[in-house]
């Protein structure tokens, strides 16, 4: 259950605010250590966490200089941040599950005289489907922003006319174009929330077994799941540089 503003009915337009505050101190944390680490730097002897940042950022280069073909300087910093973003919001999950919901309904009963038992906290962002949709439809909106600033108004608008079977079947085109556009969002925004909202429901299980359980279940699925953590940030990074290059790209 998340924390929510107050409105009547809820329904779609309801605003989880856990969602949003985790994530914004959390993408302050990854601009506060990137710039500190920049200000930082040492050519002669770097520190370990500096050469760490140093490999992420190499890393990301090196795989937007072998997809991108285009010609941007937007597509480095942005995959390295939805890169770094989403794996520390997907390493909230680390945490036991009841501690800061806990810490949560402490504050809201002794200061705030809530019903603790009203009070809900949920860390993990991207266990959220408003956060996974809202950030690839931001990837959506910067397809179309790529494909008309490559290819014009004019030149996007006959390729979603034209391709790909030509301007003989232009409603069949247009039909696909807006299948291939739409499919992108919903490929980004589930294959995330999906894993990221199963690996939430596992960890609350475990934490529902007796004590000297736990540890037996717990700290094996929490090992495998750092590769979850890092492998849905690193599909979704190279799927938003995918997707930007086929933009820029005639067909």
């Amino acid at each position: 259950m998340n924390w929510k503003t107050p409105h009547e009915g809820g329904g779609f337009w309801t605003f989880h605010l856990d969602t949003f505050w985790v994530s914004l101190i959390l993408g302050f944390l990854f601009v506060g250590i990137f710039a500190s680490v920049a200000r930082n730097a040492k050519v002669a002897a770097p520190g370990r966490f500096q050469l760490f940042i140093e490999l992420i950022v190499e890393m990301v280069d090196q795989h937007v200089k072998e997809v991108f073909h285009g010609k941007s300087k937007m597509i480095a910093p942005l995959a390295l941040t939805v890169f770094c973003w989403i794996v520390l919001m997907n390493s909230m999950d680390f945490l036991p599950v009841d501690f800061l919901p806990k810490i949560a309904q402490l504050i809201g009963a002794n200061v705030f005289g809530m019903d603790p038992h009203h009070v809900y906290l949920r860390v993990v962002p991207t266990a959220d489907i408003n956060l996974t949709f809202a950030m690839s439809l931001s990837v959506t909106i910067l397809i179309i922003v790529f494909s008309i600033s490559a290819k014009g108004v004019g030149g996007y608008t006959k390729e979603l006319f034209t391709a790909p079977f030509g301007p003989a079947l232009a409603p069949a085109n247009f039909l696909l174009q807006m299948v291939e556009l739409l499919s992108k969002p919903l490929s980004l925004a589930l294959r995330l929330l999906g894993n990221m909202f199963a690996g939430e429901l596992v960890f609350m299980l475990i934490a529902m077994l007796p004590w000297y359980v736990q540890w037996a279940a717990g700290a094996p699925w929490a090992i495998f799941h750092i590769l979850i953590v890092i492998l849905q940030a690193y599909i979704f990074m190279m799927l938003t540089i995918v997707y930007l290059s086929l933009a820029v790209e005639d067909h």
